[in-house]
């Protein structure tokens, strides 16, 4: 039997950083926040694949949080996951979210719509913000990072991101993409340049948007002693054993878009303007250069100016976008159409994949692999149309589980396989936007 003890933190800031007992869902039985921390916990150990943990508990000692993991797990393995545990939420890194939160509260500016109803929804409720670093995730093995905009409050309750229609969604991605089924959740791991659990409906949503790029740029970002963002970036992208003579760090996903929830984009735009391509040119004889934070964007860039290593970067759809605004229109080479928000996506799980492979992949060659799959050319443009014809039919098949929604709860009508019978079965084989693609299809095609 294996036990390994180490401190979490101080127990006033891991107070701030984990949610109270009383928000999760009762069937979680959570009592005290030591309960909290404890189920986060198993959450990362399972994350990260860690078998043989019989028991984890967590105690109040001389004002730390003290966990104890007992089980038949390997010493070292347990050593490697609680530094790094304890790194994550020292005062170095998550705590830096703390001294954000009380700025904006010096301000009069946190949850600035607190008990008013955020929208008509009842499962929805009142404003509710409490901080929520990444809770749960993993915690050493993850293989790609994702740049999110902030936690639904869904999640805090559920105590999980797994059960998210966000998370399954990409799942799907990430698995058609390549990655075998038990690695799939090494590829779920992300920061959010807003630490804040929130309703997820009406905080972000237009034009109710109350927290806006300016908010992490402001709050999250900046001095470092509050520089939240950049100081968990360097920490997840370099994860414990990554190789000395590496030439670059894990890949980075950085997921939204002008048409759905571009607040990460936007932020890292602000961050990192320099490093950033531009639209430049000349209107009515002034100068303009606009820098340049596009969908299907890749670069690389260092987290801060003295970072060891630079970082390959993607800048993707939001991973739910496709579910909510995709549609069938008459030009697939442009979004909102269903079948380019399914190539781009696809592309984006294929790039994360590719650095699995080759660590070292200029982030321009991963691209072009990854667009030469999915759309036929490297350069990710027109309609999609994959030379392999498996590709072709799991890019319809994934489009009409987006296309088609079975309310309360909101879930994808058809599975992966009946999908793909229907993609197959179709008047024009592998077209989700076939017309029509079964008898009593109710989809029509829009402009």
């Amino acid at each position: 039997m294996t036990i390994y003890r180490y401190s979490l933190g101080p127990v006033r800031a891991l107070n701030e950083l984990f949610p109270a007992a009383k928000f999760a869902n009762k069937d979680l039985n959570f009592k005290t926040r030591a309960d909290v921390i404890a189920h986060y916990t198993k959450n990362s150990l399972a994350a990260d694949r860690i078998s043989g943990i019989d028991q984890v508990n967590v105690k109040k000692e001389n004002g730390e949080y003290i966990i104890e993991l007992s089980g038949t797990a390997s010493l070292e393995v347990l050593k490697t996951f609680g530094n790094r545990h304890f790194r994550i939420f020292d005062a170095s890194h998550s705590q830096k979210a703390i001294r954000g939160k009380k700025l904006m509260e010096r301000f009069g500016v946190w949850n600035p719509m607190n008990h008013y109803s955020v929208n008509k929804n009842p499962n929805d409720g009142t404003s509710k913000w409490t901080l929520f670093p990444p809770l749960g995730l993993n915690v050493i093995g993850q293989k790609g990072l994702l740049l999110l905009h902030y936690p639904p409050w869904a999640v805090l309750q559920a105590g999980t991101f797994e059960n998210a229609m966000t998370m399954q969604r990409w799942g799907r991605m990430l698995s058609a993409a390549g990655v075998p089924a038990d690695e799939v959740d090494l590829y779920k791991t992300f920061i959010d340049v807003n630490p804040v659990a929130a309703p997820g409906s009406g905080e972000s949503e237009y034009p109710n948007d109350y927290m806006p790029i300016m908010m992490a740029s402001a709050f999250f970002d900046g001095p470092r002693d509050r520089d939240y963002i950049k100081s968990m970036l360097e920490l997840y992208l370099s994860p414990p054993g990554w190789p000395e003579d590496s030439k670059y760090t894990l890949p980075l996903l950085i997921c939204g878009s002008p048409l759905y929830d571009p607040q990460a984009p936007g932020w890292f735009r602000t961050a990192y303007t320099d490093i950033l391509p531009t639209d430049t040119g000349e209107q009515s004889g002034v100068p303009y250069s606009i820098p340049l934070v596009d969908v299907m964007q890749t670069g690389k860039f260092r987290v801060f100016p003295d970072s060891k290593r630079e970082t390959p970067y993607f800048i993707g759809n939001h991973m739910i976008a496709a579910g909510v605004t995709g549609k069938c229109t008459k030009d697939p080479s442009q979004i909102p159409d269903i079948r380019q928000y399914e190539a781009q996506d696809l592309v984006a799980a294929t790039f994360l994949k590719l650095y699995t492979e080759n660590p070292n992949l200029e982030p321009e060659d991963a691209k072009a692999q990854a667009c030469k799959r999915w759309y036929g050319n490297e350069t990710g443009t027109g309609a999609p149309t994959p030379p392999d014809p498996k590709d072709a039919l799991t890019l319809c098949a994934l489009a009409q589980m987006d296309l088609f929604f079975t309310p309360n709860p909101p879930s994808p009508t058809y599975n992966f396989d009946q999908a793909c019978k229907r993609c197959q079965e179709a008047k024009e084989k592998n077209n989700p936007c076939g017309d029509p693609i079964g008898p009593t299809d109710p989809r029509k095609l829009s402009c």
